[in-house]
C-alpha cells in the first residue's frame, strides 16, 4: 500500500469511528486537499482578494495560489467581480512567486509586490502607482435561517434526510453522491458549500462537486476563484449557461447558493410543454436571471415529469455542505 492509499484508508477508518477527518487529505488526482485554514500553509495567507487604487482607477485583485510558492494574479479595473467589475471590463494578469517575505509579479507594463497583506503597484519605471489591501468578502445570506414553512434538509445534526448521506468533520455534509429523500417540484432553496484548498490541482480537479437542482440540472461547484466563469466552472449550469459574473470566493471560504426553481410542465401524455426556469444568487449576487433550462445536464437523472430530490455530486474532492433548506411552491 502506497502512502496516498494509506492516508485515504486512515481517513476513512477515522471517520467510521466518529472522529474528525484529518484537515489534509489526498484527492482523486493524488494532490493534497486542505480542509482547514490552520493547516493550509503560508501560500494560503497570500491567496485572496485585494482592493485599492492604482493610477486613476479603482482596482480589485484576486491572487490564486498554484503551489510551491507560485501564484497568479488577476486585476479587475473598477473593483472586484460583483462589486464594480463586470464582464467585458478590463483585466490584467501576471504570474509571480515568493522571494523572501514578499511575492513578486511581473506584468507587461507593471510590477506588483505583496507583503503583509498589501499589494504595491509600480509602473515600468519603478514609480509607485498605488496600493491594494487584502479584504475578505462574505455572502450576505451566509447562515440564513430557514423561514416559517421551510423544510430543513440538513442542519448539521444528522445526514438522515439524504440517501447515502454522510457526516464529515462532525457536523458537515459530505459530497457523497447523496440525494435528498424529499422529492422536489418548484421550490426555493438555500445551500452553503466549502471547497477545499488544492493549490497543486488544476481545472476540474480543484474542489469539484455539483448541486443538482431537482436532480436534473447541475449548478457547478468548483474552486473557480480567479477564473473566467464558464458553464463548467463554479456557478455555471453545466453545458447550458455560464454565470453572469464569476462570484467564486477563495477556497475554504463558506459560500452560498440561493436558488429559485420553477419545474418544467408536462401534459397528460408526458410531453413537455414548458421548460424549467431558474434564478440563482451566488454569494448574494444574481448569476442566472430567470434562465430557461431547455435540457437536463449529465451526471444524474434525465428530464421527466416526476419530482426528484436534491443531488450532491461526489467528484473525488472533499467538498462540504451545510445549512440546506427548501420552501416548496
Amino acid at each position: 500500500m502506497g502512502l496516498i492509499d494509506f492516508l485515504r484508508t486512515a481517513a476513512v477508518a477515522t471517520a467510521a469511528v466518529g472522529f474528525l477527518v484529518p484537515a489534509t487529505v489526498f484527492a482523486a488526482d493524488g494532490n493534497p486537499a486542505f480542509t482547514n485554514v490552520a493547516e493550509a500553509g503560508p501560500d494560503y495567507s497570500v491567496q485572496g482578494e485585494y482592493v485599492g487604487e492604482a493610477g486613476e482607477h479603482k482596482w480589485g485583485a484576486q491572487v490564486i495560489a498554484l503551489g510551491d510558492g507560485k501564484f497568479e494574479l488577476v486585476g479587475y479595473q473598477g473593483g472586484l467581480p460583483g462589486d464594480g467589475w463586470q464582464r467585458g471590463d478590463e483585466t490584467k494578469r501576471a504570474m509571480g512567486e515568493r522571494a523572501g517575505d514578499e511575492v513578486k509579479f511581473q506584468g507587461d507594463d507593471f510590477t506588483l509586490t505583496i507583503q503583509d497583506g498589501v499589494i504595491t503597484v509600480k509602473n515600468a519605471e519603478g514609480e509607485v502607482l498605488g496600493t491594494l489591501k487584502k479584504t475578505e468578502r462574505k455572502s450576505p445570506t451566509l447562515g440564513a435561517k430557514a423561514p416559517a414553512g421551510a423544510k430543513v434538509l440538513f442542519d448539521g445534526t444528522t445526514a438522515d434526510n439524504f440517501e447515502n448521506g454522510k457526516l464529515i468533520e462532525g457536523n458537515l455534509l459530505g459530497a457523497t453522491n447523496c440525494v435528498s429523500k424529499l422529492p422536489l417540484g418548484s421550490h426555493t432553496m438555500h445551500i452553503e458549500f466549502r471547497t477545499p484548498f488544492m493549490p497543486k490541482s488544476r481545472g476540474q480537479g480543484r474542489g469539484n462537486s455539483g448541486v443538482y437542482v431537482q436532480g436534473r440540472w447541475e449548478c457547478q461547484v468548483l474552486d473557480s476563484f480567479g477564473l473566467e466563469g464558464e458553464n463548467n466552472e463554479c456557478g455555471g449550469i453545466y453545458s447550458i449557461s455560464k454565470p453572469i459574473v464569476n462570484m467564486c470566493l477563495p477556497p475554504l471560504t463558506w459560500q452560498t447558493y440561493d436558488i429559485d426553481f420553477t419545474a418544467a410542465k408536462y401534459d397528460d401524455s408526458g410531453k413537455k410543454t414548458e421548460n424549467a426556469r431558474v434564478t440563482i444568487k451566488h454569494n448574494g449576487v444574481v448569476i442566472h436571471d430567470n434562465l430557461e433550462l431547455p435540457k437536463g445536464t449529465p451526471g444524474y437523472k434525465p428530464e421527466g415529469p416526476e419530482k426528484l430530490g436534491l443531488f450532491l455530486q461526489d467528484h473525488g474532492n472533499p467538498v462540504a455542505f451545510r445549512n440546506i433548506w427548501v420552501v416548496e411552491k
